[in-house]
């Protein structure tokens, strides 16, 4: 199989020369490849040293085809013909089509221009879209649609794919998946949706302790990784004990040197024995004393070497735990009613909508790309007020968390912010507030602006279930969006702990499945919401 790609010792570091990963080697054909790996760990800045449009910080990068990175950060002055890349050359069919062409036209005119652009489009769930149409009318999931029908107009031999399912319903990211299915070339994708890295050939981890390449989708890396995480653990428990024989033979060690050196110093003053002797003596005892703490000193640090190393190496693989407080909700308690609610956001009314919560539910509301979901969590947060119907609450025991985790100054350290919401703790209750969401000592006082995805959720959920009464209801916008798959598995376990109801917007079955949902509520755009 020839390689569109290849990557030989390529290293990435970020402009303060921290280590992102280093001496990744990988030659990619017609294949399909997933990459993972923490938030911040380099994945996009790879995607783009792979596009062409970076250098890597050392290694090389050969490609032997072309190469396409799927855009979703359009211009929203462009019309949709320029997002496609096919303003210009429409330009030149519609002069030769008028009797205006020049040789230059009649030279560069794609007479298949417009079939093929015809398809991508249908192909891409966009038939019959104006040209014109101007991007910044369009949702996140509908430019993203536009991105793969720019792909599949250009057909490059490598596609690179940067999160591509974020903010997508349940038709894009089947249009997704069928496009990674169905690419005849290679496939290059960046993702924490564990639904599309199941159809990976091969799954790339990127860590600054090592990169790591297992054959197969995301259940074989998965079970990879947790044997990994088992021999880590046990690698550590390993180099602990032998930390602990190392310090316990120098001491054992030392106390019989100090045994004999006492048993010398009480012959030395009986003064039975020759002084040359007892000196040559004492020169030996010295000397053997010397040599044993040197080598004891040697075994200790290469033990205590080992042993620093398996922790790394533990800290890297182990996941984190978070604990959530106790929400203390009644089991019949009313938590939320919306009555008939209509609600108005700018650009028209949507609803009407009813909706009853008892107790802790947990609860999905499902619906394509702007069906008003959304607005809808917003109405029951009480973040904005409807314009028909009615609407009860648990006031104060109601909390919403957005998938950019708005709440949060970024510009402020976790530890101020906790405090800024929670007027009520001090500063000791807030740090403790902020080890149970493991940030611990420093970490607490970081500046949540140079937070990964992850790290900002955790600061988000701290914010708002640090105060002394835990919410009865927590609403969740799109969680899973712009976090890594690490952080995904972390909220899900908190999530499954929580005791408190739930109402959850999500695309991810993935996560809605892991955190219990029991019910889901099913919105159309425009339209009577449908239970």
């Amino acid at each position: 199989m020839s390689a569109f790609l290849t990557l030989d010792g390529v290293s990435l570091r970020t402009p303060e020369g921290q280590t992102l990963f280093d001496d990744l080697t990988l030659a990619l054909g017609a294949e399909r490849i997933g990459l993972v790996g923490r938030n911040g760990s380099g994945k996009s800045s790879l995607l783009y040293v792979a596009a062409g449009h970076a250098e890597p910080a050392a290694g090389t990068v050969r490609r032997a085809g072309t190469v396409g990175l799927l855009r979703q950060d359009w211009p929203e002055a462009w019309t949709l013909a320029d997002a496609l890349g096919v303003a210009a050359p429409l330009a030149v069919l519609g002069r030769i089509l008028a009797g205006q062409g020049s040789a230059e036209d009649f030279e560069a005119a794609d007479w298949t221009l417009e079939p093929r652009l015809e398809a991508a489009l249908a192909e891409a769930g966009l038939p019959g879209w104006p040209l014109d149409r101007w991007l910044g009318t369009l949702s996140g999931g509908e430019r993203t649609r536009v991105g793969i029908a720019r792909l599949l107009i250009e057909a490059p031999d490598l596609i690179l794919l940067d999160e591509p399912t974020n903010t997508l319903d349940g038709a894009g990211r089947d249009a997704i998946a069928a496009l990674v299915r169905d690419w005849r070339g290679g496939v290059l994708v960046a993702s924490h949706d564990r639904a599309l890295l199941e159809h990976m050939d091969r799954i790339v981890e990127l860590t600054p302790v090592g990169v790591r390449i297992v054959g197969g989708g995301w259940s074989a890396f998965a079970a990879w990784r947790e044997t990994e995480r088992a021999c880590a653990a046990a690698e550590l428990e390993r180099a602990g004990a032998q930390l602990r024989d190392a310090r316990e033979a120098v001491q054992l060690n030392r106390e019989a040197q100090a045994r004999r050196d006492k048993a010398g110093r009480a012959s030395a003053f009986k003064g039975s024995e020759p002084k040359i002797l007892l000196g040559a003596r004492a020169e030996r005892a010295e000397k053997t004393g010397a040599r044993a703490r040197a080598i004891g000193e040697r075994l200790i640090g290469d033990a205590a070497a080992r042993a620093e190393a398996a922790r790394a190496r533990v800290e890297v693989l182990a996941p984190l735990t978070i604990t959530l407080p106790p929400s203390g909700l009644p089991s019949g308690a009313e938590v939320l009613a919306l009555d008939d609610v209509v609600a108005d956001p700018g650009g028209g009314p949507l609803g009407p909508w009813t909706l009853a919560i008892t107790g802790p539910e947990r609860i999905a509301v499902n619906g394509p790309n702007g069906a008003g979901k959304t607005t809808l969590l917003k109405v029951a947060a009480g973040s904005l007020r409807p314009v028909a119907g009615r609407v009860r609450r648990a006031e104060g025991r109601v909390a919403l968390l957005d998938q950019h985790v708005g709440l949060l100054d970024p510009a402020a350290s976790i530890l101020a912010n906790i405090r800024r919401l929670n007027p009520g703790l001090g500063e000791r209750e807030a740090y403790a507030v902020c080890a149970r969401f493991a940030f611990r000592n420093r970490d607490a006082e970081r500046r949540v602006d140079t937070l990964s995805g992850g790290e900002r959720m955790r600061a988000g959920l701290a914010s708002l279930l640090g105060r002394p009464q835990a919410p009865w209801l927590l609403i969740l916008d799109e969680p899973t969006n712009h976090l890594d798959i690490e952080s995904v598995a972390l909220l899900e376990a908190a999530l499954r702990r929580y005791d408190g109801a739930l109402l959850v917007v999500s695309h991810d079955p993935a996560f809605l499945d892991a955190i219990g949902i029991e019910r889901n509520v099913e919105i159309r755009t425009r339209d009577r919401a449908m239970f």
